[in-house]
């Protein structure tokens, strides 16, 4: 019994994986067999994760642990946001620097991971890291018109791309009709379907970016990067322009991955990932617990 279920039930029977992308179980194979690349969104990092975050990344252990097993060389990479609108909002109000709130966080981070037992990454990248990653990813969808600079901004323009929406299935209107790309866009991070305009790339300075030392010099003049554009240059970096799997909580289907695939694909005209796994929410008296 112990060799049977070691073998043939595994072997004879297809590996399908719930597909976010097209909602539904699909037959699991990888570009590049045996290697699979799986990229997770990893936590931001100014506070301690909770348990309903570690169910994510018990979630992503599991996956990484039984592709493992069964005989795939898997690259798991977890990122780390140490930029972003929180951080700054939080550094501004304790009068410190975006380092000074995620360094402890990140310690506190690795600590509960390997004290539930997680596996570690293949790699855990961080945005401040990968500034000039993002930048050559901006760079590119300008010139492929698929963005546009506004006071120092860049915004991408949702509406030169036609799939955007194919993930989180958001139907777009009235912004698809094109009246004022200025007009439209937002600057906020994270926000609802309901408010789905032209979405930051890169951020022009404020006051509270210099106080937090959240700054960085581009061709566009000095800001910070958007959240979005942070996971499309990490995950490239370290798995390509098409990787196996791209995981994350339910939360993240919009605007943060429906954000990274017109970004991503835009830039190199291929597909970004080809299964969006998401963890439902860990609920407590039926909210989602934050």
């Amino acid at each position: 019994s112990h060799a049977l279920f070691h073998q043939p039930l595994l072997t004879i029977m297809p590996l399908r994986l719930y597909n976010t992308l097209t909602r539904r179980l699909d037959d699991f194979g990888p570009i590049e067999h045996p290697r699979v690349g799986i990229y997770a969104c990893g936590p931001t990092v100014y506070r301690p994760p909770h348990v309903g975050n570690f169910r994510t990344f018990v979630f992503n252990d599991v996956l990484h642990r039984f592709l493992a097993w069964k005989g795939f060389d898997v690259r798991f990479v977890m990122n780390l946001t140490d930029v972003e609108d929180k951080i700054i909002a939080d550094a501004v109000q304790r009068g410190i620097s975006i380092d000074d709130v995620t360094a402890p966080m990140i310690d506190a981070f690795f600590h509960d991971l390997e004290l539930v037992g997680i596996r570690p990454a293949s790699a855990f990248p961080r945005a401040t890291q990968h500034i000039p990653h993002m930048i050559a990813i901006i760079e590119r969808l300008i010139e492929r018109g698929h963005a546009y600079e506004k006071d120092g901004s860049v915004y991408f323009d949702i509406s030169s791309f036609e799939g955007y929406g194919k993930l989180s299935r958001i139907e777009l209107v009235e912004t698809r009709a094109g009246a004022g790309l200025a007009s439209r866009a937002i600057d906020a991070d994270e926000y609802e379907k309901e408010d789905a305009r032209e979405f930051p790339l890169w951020k022009s300075v404020k006051s509270a970016d210099r106080s937090a030392g959240a700054t960085w010099q581009t061709p566009w003049g000095e800001g910070r990067p958007g959240w979005h554009i942070e996971c499309s240059a990490m995950s490239m970096a370290e798995l390509g322009e098409t990787f196996d799997i791209h995981t994350g909580g339910e939360d993240l289907v919009f605007p943060h991955h429906e954000d990274e695939i017109p970004q991503s694909e835009g830039a190199t005209g291929t597909t970004f990932a080809r299964f969006w796994l998401h963890v439902t929410h860990l609920k407590v008296n039926g909210e989602k617990m934050v």
